[in-house]
């Protein structure tokens, strides 16, 4: 299997509400983002993709618009912490993103394989694919999640 991967970094802040260490403290994140992706390489003579699975510059800019851009900068809140959420409602204008389940890497991952798997789904027609996405939230701790396909 040929894969091609694309890397990208985004700074958000989060906190695991009722974690044993200093994790369930306000706190933030520079993360960083590989996306793995796969399908046959394309092959249309006079196309700016020939010979690729699909440009970085595209796995870039669908990952810029669907996620990358969303979570930027951003507050990752889990739905059910009320004190955080009615807090960072009190802040005008504040960049606050709400998911259903605590913000781990783990968790973290999962929401923006979901996101992302639907943003790449076979986009020429190709297979091309979301195969895997590794999310670091340190340069020594991850998660990777891949496609069961």
């Amino acid at each position: 299997m040929l894969t091609i991967t694309r890397k990208l970094e985004f700074d958000a802040g989060h906190r695991i509400p009722d974690h044993k260490s200093q994790c369930r403290n306000l706190h933030g994140h520079r993360y960083t983002l590989e996306i793995t992706l796969t399908g046959n390489i394309i092959d249309v003579e006079g196309n700016s993709d020939n010979g690729m699975i699909m440009d970085f510059s595209d796995i870039k800019a669908l990952a810029k618009e669907h996620l990358v851009d969303v979570w930027d900068h951003a507050f990752i809140v889990y739905e059910k912490d009320d004190a955080v959420r009615e807090f960072l409602a009190s802040l005008p204008n504040h960049k606050t993103v709400v998911i259903d389940r605590i913000p781990t890497v783990e968790n973290l991952a999962h929401v923006a394989f979901a996101i992302l798997k639907a943003a790449y789904k076979d986009r020429y027609g190709t297979g091309l694919h979301l195969h895997k996405l590794v999310l670091h939230e340190t340069p020594n701790c991850w998660a990777e999640i891949t496609d069961g396909v």
